[in-house]
């Protein structure tokens, strides 16, 4: 293994230098119930949702098997990592920019990015593929583009006895990258009214509540002003009174609002915190729908 390598399995192993374990819970008066809770053994944070006494907690170490596994599939030595603990272990796996592509010119590109998600929630592992985009910082798991993104891997424990399992998934994953170029290009070279665009993923407001009606005015400014900023800084026309725009920008103008504006009001402060809620926003999701179906 190259120094590169090494050095990001060292990372994961350091930063999730924990385990979580799992103890009974009771009721009142000491009451036995047949639910466990889960804990961090540095902490003692409670991580997750309840669970019975069959549910075996899976370990750093099954996380290490599947970022070796990614590095190897991806056959980037250079593999960069970036690590999240939220009711589970997120890892992020980002290969070189041998991979960029361009959507605009040469200001707006896009790079690949590979999501882990290890969840204590009972659901199945996932390794999602999307785009990382320099010009806003934003970082998008699609959902529209079928399975060619997104692989799920069973929790069961002892993750390092299946690494050709895993490495083929991660081999698929990586022939996904096409289709994710598809489909940003898709969205840029589809026109759209950006006015029409939000109505559709945000409907309209309340008439009757003063308090919608602000909402709905506030966020639609700020989304506007997000992409004529991006216009800016991509080189592109800027949006005339007919408020024409690609697809593409009126998608990445809801995405980024969510993931910087909306979740700092939300007091969501890191980085990955902000990234994890917009890919769980039902508008994110509207919005990237509508942006591939026009």
């Amino acid at each position: 293994m190259t120094t590169a390598t090494l050095d990001a399995i060292e990372k994961v192993r350091s930063e999730f230098d924990f385990t979580v374990d799992k103890f009974p819970l009771s009721g009142p008066d000491g009451m036995k119930t047949p639910f466990y809770g889960l804990f961090r053994s540095d902490n003692c944070e409670s991580v997750g949702t309840a669970v019975t006494e069959r549910y075996r907690c899976h370990q750093t170490d099954d996380v290490l098997a599947i970022t070796e596994a990614a590095i190897t599939a991806l056959e980037d030595e250079n593999i960069r990592v970036r690590t999240h603990f939220k009711n589970g272990h997120y890892v992020e796996y980002a290969p070189s920019n041998a991979e960029r592509r361009s959507i605009y010119g040469t200001a707006d590109n896009i790079f690949p990015r590979f999501l882990l998600r290890a969840g204590y929630d009972g659901r199945a592992f996932s390794v999602s593929l999307g785009w990382y985009r320099d010009l806003c910082s934003n970082l998008h798991m699609p959902r529209s583009i079928g399975n060619a993104v997104s692989r799920k891997i069973r929790h069961t424990s002892g993750l390092r006895g299946k690494m050709d399992e895993l490495i083929t998934d991660f081999s698929m994953l990586g022939k996904g990258w096409d289709a994710v170029q598809e489909a940003c290009m898709r969205m840029e070279s589809r026109e759209v009214v950006l006015t029409d665009f939000l109505k559709e993923v945000y409907g309209d407001p309340d008439s009757d509540s003063k308090r919608a009606v602000t909402i709905h005015k506030n966020r639609t400014e700020a989304i506007v002003r997000r992409l004529l900023s991006e216009q800016v800084r991509s080189g592109r026309p800027s949006m005339g009174s007919d408020f024409k725009v690609s697809a593409w920008e009126a998608f990445n103008a809801v995405q980024g609002y969510v993931q910087h504006e909306t979740s700092r009001k939300n007091g969501f402060k890191g980085e990955m915190d902000r990234l994890i809620l917009a890919n769980q926003d039902a508008a994110v999701h509207r919005a990237e729908a509508l942006a591939l179906s026009v």
